[in-house]
């Protein structure tokens, strides 16, 4: 046991102690404070958050400050700490002793499980004390975040190694930064760096750009060409959206990973080639495995180790910094002298989105701003207005989306009326003309043949699915799809963004003219990913049209 604690030393120094969390496959590293009181756990409100459903919402405190204590909450799986050993039984099995809200003490260096998780308090290296923003993060990168800090941490370490790594994020979270980092921080550092969409090329050509081709290979090819696994020899190849990839060029790239040998098209004798494979998609592989769309020896090939960047929603602290490298670099290509400020009112409506579109969008953003920035500050009404007045105005023809913040209809109320109709009047309906006959009190009869049915009553409003759809058709609703008033807070926020994100798939295609590569590039993101999307939201194929 390490027996010295910060600050503890006749120096008065302090330093830095540190919680080094092992989850299955991944560590993760989280700073602790001086002194105080740490909650771990699984729910977002923690101090220090463990994804693992071994690990309770509010599992365990870890008290800070002189001694080490560790105490149990009540948890279900358990807190486990060492039991004290003889040195004649060091040799042995690590006997663990569980706490059932209880404490105990632990010393700096020894291990405790929550759950499965095991976690081990340790002391931060001496270069992380100094400079705990910059030890692992190249030159240019915006990192403030305690995650963002230990993702880079282990990248870095990774990137000694020659394993393939796979990045997993969703759109636009920066996995090409990191991608370059690994390159970088690698010993082939001074080799070639080859990047590859595997969206942005059909098929037919990906075989040729991927693996090359010998002269008079096929009609058109005059000479000789390397392709980029040969280019990439001595370096790093990325491969961008590899969830993407065909099935069927799959087994050739596996084929690759194992033997590291490539055969250009037309070719006989294979070439040997020395690179290092880093992969990323925003796919769940593992469920495209279950579903037969991706291989899983492929996979388990490309995962020597997986990287998660956490989306822009968890890493707030970055925000700032980001708009403010952001704004700098657009008044740059705006030749302006000088660039204006981010008011704290913009910056809180910026810090509250929820950022579907995550670093990718916070960019478009604030390069919309630079430009219709008259003062020299950055205000709310300068940035889009679905950013703090929820979303923007539908285009004719789709489904009206309540803004953020307002209260939904009552489930019993009476639907709007369309544009053009003749609202009916708020007071009592007025009584029948003379010797006009009552409505009968009973039910009612059924529509003669032809006739239109009347509208469903009150009391059974229609059900919409979560795209604002009907459970009946695929259709987009003529009215707002809220959620229902029970729904919790996340259900409700994730109806929204969809509802948003839809919006944004309509308007690109609608500014388009219904070009969908058009609309990709003005969404920022590529062509198969918006035609999935399209599917996903039941919105029509569009045909191209004379913008």
């Amino acid at each position: 046991m390490d027996e010295g604690f910060p600050g503890s030393d006749a120096r008065g120094s302090c330093t830095p102690l540190r919680l080094a969390i092992v989850a299955g496959s991944t560590i993760a590293f989280a700073p602790l404070p001086p002194r105080g009181c740490v909650v771990l756990g699984r729910d977002e409100g923690c101090d220090v958050r463990i994804d693992d459903r071994s690990v309770s919402r509010r599992h365990a405190v870890l008290h800070v400050g002189p001694p080490l204590r560790i105490e149990d909450l009540g948890s279900a799986n358990g807190t486990f700490v060492g039991e004290p050993q003889l040195p004649a039984l060091t040799a042995r099995t690590h006997r663990l002793r569980r706490l059932s809200r209880d404490s105990a003490e632990i010393g700096i260096g020894e291990r405790f499980n929550l759950g499965a998780t095991t976690i081990v308090v340790g002391r931060a290296p001496a270069e992380a004390a100094t400079e705990p923003d910059c030890c692992h993060v190249p030159a240019g990168v915006v990192v403030r975040a305690p995650a963002m800090l230990g993702l880079y941490e282990q990248a870095a370490r990774a990137a000694r190694s020659l394993i393939s790594v796979l990045i997993l994020g969703e759109t636009g979270v920066g996995k090409e930064v990191l991608a370059r980092t690994l390159h970088a921080r690698s010993p082939r550092a001074s080799g070639p760096y080859v990047e590859l969409n595997c969206a942005a090329l059909p098929p037919s050509l990906l075989e040729s750009e991927l693996f090359g081709h010998e002269k008079s290979a096929f009609t058109g090819a005059t000479q000789a060409r390397p392709g980029l696994l040969e280019s990439a020899h001595g370096g790093t190849l990325f491969l961008d959206e590899i969830g993407e990839l065909p099935l069927a060029f799959q087994a050739k790239l596996l084929r690759v990973l194992e033997d590291r040998k490539v055969l250009r098209i037309g070719g006989r004798a294979p070439r040997r080639i020395d690179l290092r494979f880093v992969a990323a998609t925003n796919r769940d592989i593992e469920a495209e495995i279950a579903r037969g769309a991706f291989r899983q020896d492929l996979y388990f090939r490309l995962n020597g180790i997986s990287l998660v960047v956490p989306p822009l929603r968890e890493r707030v602290s970055e925000i700032g910094p980001l708009a403010v490298r952001f704004l700098e670099e657009a008044c740059r290509q705006l030749e302006q002298r000088s660039a204006p400020r981010i008011s704290p009112e913009a910056l809180a409506v910026l810090e509250a989105y929820f950022w579907p579109g995550n670093v990718r969008e916070l960019r478009n953003v604030i390069e919309r701003a630079a430009v219709l920035c008259a003062g020299d500050s950055v205000e709310p009404v300068d940035l889009p207005p679905h950013l703090a007045y929820g979303p923007a105005p539908p285009l004719s023809g789709s489904a009206s989306l309540p803004s953020r913040g307002s209260t939904p209809p009552p489930s019993g109320s009476p639907p709007l009326p369309s544009r053009g109709s003749t609202p009916p009047p708020s007071g009592p309906a007025p009584p029948s003309s003379r010797g006009s006959t009552p409505p009968p009190s009973g039910p009612a009869p059924p529509p003669s043949r032809g006739s239109t049915p009347p509208p469903a009553s009150d009391a059974t409003p229609a059900r919409w699915g979560p795209e604002g759809e009907t459970a009946e058709g695929t259709g987009p609703p003529a009215e707002a799809a809220a959620p229902p008033p029970g729904a919790d807070a996340m259900a409700r926020l994730r109806l929204e963004m969809k509802a948003v994100d839809r919006q944004r798939v309509l308007e690109a295609l609608e500014q388009s003219a219904g070009n969908q590569t058009r609309a990709a590039k003005l969404l920022g993101i590529s062509l198969r990913t918006l035609i999935n999307r399209i599917d996903a939201y039941g919105i029509p194929r569009p045909r191209k049209r004379p913008p």
